[in-house]
């Protein structure tokens, strides 16, 4: 009997009894990105606010990758982060606390705009946010009426010498920030995460830029674009919202959708656009798209 155990225990092992999965896993290429091939560079220089009043629908994420994806194709980009969270910042690849100069050193004339401006490994270059934003919104209710709704867009003027787009990610609120942001802009870029709360809050902010900004601090601005985001074309309500927002606002919204997709979630933790984490992923993909037709209503 004891020979019969030791026999046994020196059978070799089974290997595909031992590690089904592994032989059954098949490796599968990775599809390769749609190549990217510049365009030409459009005229002037087109300032949009990136603004939603609302908090977690992509708009940090969709500033960073389609300042990426606007350098990639040719165009001179700057991207102004105006958020006391410093999202876009460190999604660029820098620590808010070792940038020498930010956007409220900037609107406090303590430096000049060239100061301010840094050079990002990604096709763009950006004014990096502060902290000291969250307080900003108190210091501009303080200065005087003409002045107060003016400061930002008095304070990057010279970049119109300079980018083809300005790109400004704006706090989750209406506030004093996002009013300068507006009162700066050409246009304005909204990303709409395809959910019911998302979409309530919509027409509140058409509503204050059609109604308040336009006709009395910015007659140029217009909502350049709504931009559905954390699309999952398997969900009923994520197609029921987009289906009507496309009915309500059939020549605004962007042909383009940004999917659900985790590559596009976690490359803000390595300090990087999507577009350089992971190229061949589908949202890597959907923001190029983006670019094309945000450069292709430039014109």
């Amino acid at each position: 009997m004891a020979q019969t155990d030791r026999t046994e225990a020196t059978k070799p092992a089974n290997r595909s009894a031992v590690k089904p999965k592994a032989a059954a896993k098949k490796k599968t290429a990775k599809k390769p990105m749609r190549k990217i091939i510049a365009m030409p560079q459009v005229q002037g220089c087109h300032i949009i606010a990136i603004v939603n009043q609302k908090g977690g629908v992509g708009k940090t994420t969709t500033a960073v990758n389609l300042a990426c994806a606007l350098g990639r194709l040719g165009q001179k980009v700057l991207l102004i982060d105006c958020d006391s969270q410093c999202n876009a910042t460190s999604g660029a690849g820098f620590s808010h606390d070792s940038v020498k100069a930010s956007i409220y050193d900037l609107m406090s004339g303590d430096v000049t705009f060239a100061e301010a401006v840094l050079n990002t490994r990604y096709d763009f270059d950006i004014i990096a946010g502060s902290r000291n934003m969250a307080g900003a919104e108190v210091e501009l209710a303080k200065l005087p009426e003409e002045n107060r709704f003016v400061l930002l867009r008095d304070s990057i003027e010279k970049a119109q010498e300079k980018y083809n787009f300005v790109l400004i990610d704006c706090p989750p609120s209406l506030g004093m920030v996002a009013v300068n942001a507006l009162t700066a802009a050409d246009g304005v870029l909204v990303p709409l995460q395809c959910e019911y709360y998302a979409v309530e809050g919509l027409s509140l902010l058409v509503r204050t830029i059609n109604e308040n900004v336009r006709k009395f601090l910015n007659p140029r601005i217009k909502v350049e674009g709504i931009l559905l985001t954390m699309y999952d074309s398997r969900a009923k309500l994520t197609t029921d919202v987009a289906e009507g927002v496309r009915a309500l606002y059939p020549d605004v919204v962007y042909d383009t959708v940004i999917p659900r997709s985790v590559r596009i979630a976690e490359a803000p933790s390595f300090g990087m656009p999507v577009l350089v984490h992971d190229p061949s992923n589908k949202g890597s993909e959907a923001y190029v798209l983006l670019a094309e037709e945000v450069i292709n209503r430039g014109k």
